[in-house]
């Protein structure tokens, strides 16, 4: 028995590996997960209704019918793939109201009426909106 309350009092007393919780932009159009830990942090983000195409060559084929998925970490480049015919997020547990910038261990959001702009410490990002998706 001390040995099974000891192991579980060390499995306790370790922090948490990473904070996870999603948000949505103020039309619904726009889904985001970010996990955060100690080691950085990552952000998943999809767009469901485009507009336009995005400016991002190797996303050419992906049909304006389907949403886009932006994955990005604190270092290094964005992924873009397009979302699978009928493909709906999870719903955010918040919103990211127009106006609002949130930081998350070295990856940045503005939320704003043109479109969602997140950007790393690399200096690489992606900005979406129903018009354009692009990322650098």
């Amino acid at each position: 028995m001390f040995r099974l309350s000891f192991a579980l009092l060390a499995l306790l007393s370790f922090p948490a590996l990473a904070d996870v919780w999603t948000f949505n932009t103020p039309s619904g159009n726009i889904e985001c997960s970010v996990g955060e830990g100690f080691d950085g942090s990552d952000i998943i983000c999809s767009i469901f209704k485009r507009s336009g195409p995005s400016s991002v060559p190797q996303m050419a084929g992906c049909p304006l019918s389907r949403g886009i998925k932006v994955e990005m970490l604190h270092h290094g480049y964005v992924s873009m793939t397009c979302l699978a015919a009928g493909e709906r997020g999870y719903g955010g547990q918040s919103v990211a109201e127009y106006g609002v910038t949130g930081n998350f261990s070295g990856i940045t959001c503005h939320s704003s009426t043109k479109g969602l702009d997140c950007r790393n410490q690399d200096g690489h990002g992606f900005f979406l909106s129903r018009a354009v998706q692009n990322a650098w």
